[in-house]
This record gives C-alpha cells, sequence and structure tokens, in this order.
C-alpha cells in the first residue's frame, strides 16, 4: 500500500457533512477481520485455510450474513474497496477487535497488495463506533431522511427516533443474508429520492451496500457496522 492520508474523526465528520449538505455521493466503508479473511479466499489463502478459521465456521452456522465459499462477495468487497471515498482500516498494533492477529492489519496489507488497492482515505476501522458516540454525527443527521439497513431494522427505528437521535427514518429494510443483496440494491435504486443517507449494519455485506448506495443513487453510504449495538445496548459487542 502507498501511504494514504489519515483521517481523524472530525475530518470524516467534514467529509460527511459536505456531501450531504451538497447532496454528492459519498461512502465509508470498513475493513476488519471478517472482510479481509472474505478477501482472502483463494488470493492470499488456499480456500482450505480460509474455511477452517473460528469466523468461517461461525459464517456457516448462519452467524455472519454470509456463507462461505463466496467468491462473487470477495470481488464485490475489492471493488467496494477500490471505489469507497473512505476506508476505514484497522491499525498495526489494534486491540479494538477481537481476532488473531494474522487476520487483522497484516492480512489487510497482504488482500490489498494481492488486489492493488490502496485508498487515498483511510480512517480506524472501528471510527463508526466512535461516531455513534459523537454528538456531533447524531445532530448532522437530523433533518435528513435516513434508510435504515440492518437485521433488526424494526427494533433500531423506534430507538433512533426517540430522545436523544430525534431522527427522520424514511425507511428500513430487513437485511439477514448477502442473497438479499441484488434485491436489496435494486430497491435502493428505485427509491433513490426517499433518502439522503443510507446507514448499513450487515456485517461484510454492508461494505458493499454502503459503497454501491453512493454509486447507484448519489446518496450517501455508511458502513455503520457494530455501531448499531452501541445505540441499542451501550456498547459494540
Amino acid at each position: 500500500m502507498t501511504k494514504p492520508k489519515y483521517l481523524e474523526i472530525d475530518e470524516v465528520l467534514n467529509h460527511l457533512k459536505l456531501a450531504l449538505d451538497q447532496q454528492q455521493p459519498f461512502s465509508f466503508i470498513r475493513i476488519g477481520d471478517g472482510e479481509n479473511l472474505i478477501l482472502s479466499q483463494d488470493t492470499v489463502w488456499p480456500m482450505g485455510k480460509v474455511l477452517q478459521e473460528r469466523w468461517a465456521i461461525k459464517a456457516n452456522l448462519g452467524q455472519k450474513g454470509l456463507f462461505l465459499p463466496n467468491k462473487e462477495l470477495r470481488d464485490e468487497v475489492a471493488e467496494a474497496v477500490r471505489k469507497a471515498d473512505i476506508a476505514g482500516i484497522l491499525p498495526y498494533d489494534d486491540v479494538s477487535i477481537k481476532a488473531p492477529s494474522y487476520m487483522k492489519r497484516e492480512l489487510t496489507d497482504q488482500v490489498f497488495t494481492h488486489y492493488g488497492l490502496s485508498p487515498a482515505l483511510t480512517c480506524h476501522a472501528c471510527l463508526n463506533r466512535y461516531l455513534a458516540e459523537t454528538p456531533a454525527f447524531w445532530d448532522m443527521l437530523k433533518n435528513r431522511r435516513i434508510l435504515l439497513v440492518t437485521r433488526t431494522a424494526a427494533e433500531v427505528k423506534p430507538v433512533l427516533e426517540a430522545e436523544p437521535y430525534q431522527l427522520h427514518i424514511s425507511h428500513t429494510l430487513a437485511f439477514h443474508q448477502y442473497e438479499q443483496m441484488n434485491e436489496t440494491l435494486q430497491w435502493i435504486t428505485e427509491h433513490k429520492d426517499d433518502f439522503d443517507i443510507g446507514l448499513f449494519s450487515c456485517g461484510v455485506n454492508a461494505v458493499v451496500l454502503a459503497q454501491k448506495t453512493a454509486e447507484l443513487t448519489g446518496k450517501v453510504g455508511i458502513d455503520f457496522g457494530k455501531a448499531i449495538n452501541i445505540v441499542m445496548f451501550g456498547k459494540a459487542n
């Protein structure tokens, strides 16, 4: 990877506000251990090694919103990284997520090298969690029309519409599995005039959904990840 510009939270907020105010496409995606593993399938790791990882085993038990092998998602994630405006990546000394060190930044560097990925703008991969705890982020979303895409969208909607958030959730989509990707993107495209920003909390699928939403609709797409748990339960995990 060439050295990208690393953004702090205030700088990410500035990019986000500018895109919303000027109604420009913008996507923020994140690459953690799960995304690394998806990207490693038959690229930097043989599939057999991928499938032995605990994350992959949990995925194939139905706990990650996808089943492996999935080379189609692999290539879609790579394309999303290539096109996203900001990509969250893990620091080399990361302790914020529970995963073996070899599945963190070390693997990010390997898969990015394989695909020739070099995001111009990066930030901490867990910045979404910091956003969820930052009043300025929620203030920015007030008076915007928000599309909420997550497995528990119906439960999250009334929480975000109440104090202290008081947001306008214009639409919700319950997203459970990768197999919903195409129909979800089709729905989003057909309803592009009904929202200003999409918040996506659906595992690795959110990387593709956030970037594609910006590309297909000209709106803002945020890979919100486990930050939705902060909203619901006060903590990410």
